[in-house]
Parts: C-alpha cells; structure tokens; sequence
C-alpha cells in the first residue's frame, strides 16, 4: 500500500501525531503536502535518481519531504543532526546532492556547510535561517495534485565503518507502482501484526535508518505514527495510554530508563493496549529483557539486520525464554557463521556472521570495501561475530570491528582515534567501549602523551574542550586515560583488547582515572 492510496481510501485518519504538541496530519494533509513538496522538486531540476540531503530534527514536515522524495523517483539522504558541519560535507558530496533540507535551528551549520559548498541549495524548515528560502513558503506556490510522472524512491543512508569514514548504501530504485509492497510491509504483517489500525509510538531520531523504515512502514499500511521529538521514560509510558499505542520500536537504553522509573510512576499508565514492540540496534542485557517480558508480558520482540539490510532475524518472546540471549533464526536470507577465510562453522562454533541470499547492496563508490565484506560465496559480514545453536537461533558475542554501541547509536573508535593523535600533544590513542548498564557502552579513549612534561597542562578537560569542536557529542570520549605507552606490536597492530580488559581491571580494582562526563 501506500499513503497515497489511503488518502483516498481514508483521508481523515491521521498519518502522524507529533507527540509533544499534539499537532495531527491526516491522510488527506500528507498527500497534498507531499505533492507540493514533489512539484517543488521538479521544479528545481531534480528529475528520478536525483538526491535531496535531509537534516532535520523530528520535524512535522518530515514526513511530507520524505514521501514526497519517495513518489518523485528521488534519493533521500537523511543526516543525523549531531555530525559536526565538516562531518556532513564529506556525506554530500559523497551522495551528490545539490538540495539541502536543514532545521531551521541548525542554521549556524547550515550556514558553515554553505560556505563549504557553495553550489548547494538550501532551504529552511520550521523557522528562518538568514538569507536561505523557506521550504514551506516555496511549496505555497506548487500544486497540490500529483506531479504526471510518480515513481518509486528510495532512501539513500549511511552507516560508518571501522575507517570512521561514512558508506552510502544506495539501493536501485524501486520499478513499479508507488503502492507495491516492501519486505518490511510484509515483515510488519506477519511478524507484529501490524495494520490500518495500528498506532505506533516512535521516540527515536527519523535520520537512523530503523526509524524512519518502520514509520513509513506504518504509514504504508495505513496506520498512525506517534512522533516524539526526544525520548522521555515517563512521557512515552503517558504516550501509550493517551494514544492506546499497539506498536513501538525501542533500544535497550530506553528499556533501562522506562525500568527505572519509580514503580508508582510506572504503575500509573495502562499498556494494554500493546500488541507488539521490537527493539533492534544494540546487544539487550538478558536480566532487562526478562524484566521488560515481566512487564509487559509476552509481546517483546527483537530483531537483527542493519542499514546495509543484507538479511534480517527476528524472535519473539516466546523464543526467547526458550534461547536467552539469542536474536532470532532468519526471516530474510539465510544465516552463517564463518571462519577468518569465509569458510561455513558448525553450531555453537564462533564466528564471523554472514548473511547469504539476501538482498543485495553495495556501498557508493567504494567497490573496495563493498568486496571486503564478501567471501567467496557472496555472503557478507558486517563484522559482528557470534554462533549458531542447532536449531539455527544466533547469538551475537562480539564486534570485530570493535564498534560501539552506546544509547543504540554506532561509534567507530577509529575516526576518534585519528583526531586524537592529531592534536601535538598526544602521540598515540585507543578508543574503545566499556559496559554500561543503562548507554549499553560508553566510550573510553586511553591517550599516550608526547612527553610527560606535557601531563600538567593536558588534561581530560582540555582534551574533551579541543574535541567539541570537532566531533559530534556521542563520540566525545565519557573517559579519558593517560599512559605513559600504548601496548603496540612492531608491525603497528593495537592491542585494543588487552587495553579495555586491564581498564576494565582497574575499574573493578576501584582505581581513579582522570575522568569527567560529558
């Protein structure tokens, strides 16, 4: 399906609630809205296979842009709000976008990406930013039918590897009617239940990729989105009772948070209206899982796949009493565990995951790293090691890559580390994650000074000030330790392992470090 079709079928029903305001859109509204925004795209030259840039907070017009980019034959390339200016210039012009869509309160970003590019069209959403058009006085002007000649989009998202460098996924556009279905359309179906009456609460930012997938999902299927613009425990426990949620996608720190609420607190707001939640993105600790099927009873799912979507596993509550810590058999593709040469493993032998016979992908113009992650039966690992059971249930154990994962959002320690040793103060770095009960990780960097006579003057404090400017927030290390060498091997190779287990050592040891929080 698609909103299009419910917009005649159903225009009255809300497509989307914004959860703080209340403000609600309707079927009706997204399709004109979404119109105009196609118009105005063609107007500004952008024919199919074109791209648009996205750099928005949980804006109402979110949606209207992306549906319109979806039914214009375009790219959408949503951008997480927290990269700093420089960080974003390297995805536009990786992906070739000449339109850029900002939030008007990022226009001192804005502004500094101008500058960069100055090719580049910008206009702005939800307020002004000086001398840059705005978006919703532009679309004023087109029409509210449909442009003659609607294709099928798609989005164009990035996911960081190990090089700290983002890799584009660009998918080839969909041919076929805008109301085809999409695996995920099938996946909300048969897996969750999912349908024209469900009302999905989503506290997440839409840039990621699992967010804004399950919300258009949603939309497709002619459901309602409830849209949080940030997450709160309390307001989303509120949020369900007011709205009777019946679906919502989390990550284990917001389980950690809702869990630590007060009980009265908890006990306050009904959740029987629940019919499914999943929760994806990061390893869920087995004792906050039990809780959360404890509370709310046997709905909680949970699923494994990845922006690149080269697979996808799920497993129900059910399953999961039955396999603790396990994220589920295959649903899409097949699953493998694989040795260092790509070679097939036996059960409960760990390995490198592979998913095969999947859909395929490539990253955007990095043929290099799109056949590293091949082995030579055209499987591909995203670098997450795990093993199998017999029954073909995985369980993940580690990350290759040593990517963490912290609040559900991907830090690659390797860009940190590389501006870490460029400051002349500092002659080598680690970065890597440590557990945390309620971020899941939180990232830790262990510094080598130049010299010792530098150790008065470089403090945790400064290093973190030198950072900020440089480094969107979450992957500001949340600890800084200084020592006087990094254990290195004669060929170059890091002993990150050794590291994080001797600070994990010290920790337990009650050792102080010189820390401080971000």
């Amino acid at each position: 399906m698609h909103p299009s079709v419910h917009a005649v079928r159903a225009g009255d029903t809300l497509a989307y609630i914004m959860a703080e305001s209340g403000e609600g859109v309707t079927y009706r509204q997204l399709e004109e809205r979404s119109n105009q925004a196609a118009s105005l795209f063609r107007s500004l030259g952008l024919e199919r296979s074109s791209t648009i840039a996205i750099m928005l907070e949980n804006d109402p017009r979110f949606f209207d842009i992306v549906w319109a980019a979806q039914r214009a034959g375009l790219y959408y390339t949503c951008i997480s709000t927290k990269l700093t200016a420089q960080e974003i210039v390297y995805i536009l012009h990786d992906c070739g976008t000449t339109l850029l869509l900002a939030s008007a309160s990022l226009g001192e970003t804005a502004t500094d990406i101008a500058r960069e590019i100055p090719t580049l069209r910008i206009f702005s959403v939800g307020g002004q930013i000086p001398g840059v058009p705005d978006y919703e006085s532009a679309c004023h002007n087109h029409s509210t039918l449909p442009i003659t000649d609607e294709s099928c989009g798609s989005d164009f998202l990035y996911s960081s590897g190990t090089t700290g460098r983002p890799k584009g996924i660009r998918p080839s556009l969909p041919v076929g009617p805008l109301s085809q279905e999409t695996l995920l359309t099938r996946l909300g179906r048969e897996l969750y239940r999912m349908n024209e009456k469900t009302m999905f609460l989503s506290p997440a930012p839409l840039y990621h990729a699992a967010p804004l997938r399950w919300c258009m999902t949603v939309q497709r299927l002619g459901g309602t989105v409830v849209l949080m613009q940030r997450f709160s425990a309390e307001f989303c426990l509120e949020l369900i009772a007011r709205h009777a949620i019946t679906h919502a996608q989390w990550v284990p720190t917001h389980f950690v948070r809702m869990l630590k609420l007060p009980d009265a607190d908890r006990q306050r707001y009904s959740h029987s209206s629940l019919v499914a939640v999943f929760h994806a993105a990061a390893p869920c600790p087995i004792p906050i899982k039990r809780a959360m099927i404890t509370w709310w009873g046997p709905i909680v799912h949970e699923y494994y796949s990845a922006t690149e979507f080269p697979g996808f596993t799920a497993i129900n509550a059910e399953e999961w009493l039955a396999h603790p810590g396990s994220v589920g058999r295959a649903v899409v593709g097949d699953v493998f565990i694989c040795d260092e040469l790509g070679e097939p493993l036996p059960p409960r032998k760990e390995g490198l995951v592979y998913f095969g016979n999947g859909p395929p992908f490539v990253y955007h113009n990095d043929p290099v790293k799109t056949a590293e992650v091949k082995n030579k039966y055209g499987w591909v690992t995203l670098g997450d090691i795990g093993w199998l059971d017999e029954d073909g249930y995985l369980y993940l154990t580690d990350r290759r890559s040593f990517m963490i994962i912290t609040g559900g959002v991907n830090v690659y320690p390797q860009e940190i580390e590389n501006l870490l040793v460029s400051h002349p103060e500092i002659a080598d770095a680690a970065v890597f994650g440590i557990p945390n009960e309620e971020m899941g990780e939180i990232v830790v960097a262990v510094v080598q000074l130049v010299s010792n006579r530098d150790a008065g003057t470089v403090t945790d404090g400064s290093l973190r000030e030198w950072l900020r400017c440089r480094l969107s927030r979450l992957k500001i290390p949340k600890i800084i330790h200084f020592q006087n060498e990094l254990p290195r091997h004669p060929n170059g190779k890091l002993y990150k392992k050794q590291l994080q287990q001797a600070y994990m050592d010290r920790q337990r040891n009650g050792h102080r470090d010189r820390t401080n929080s971000v």
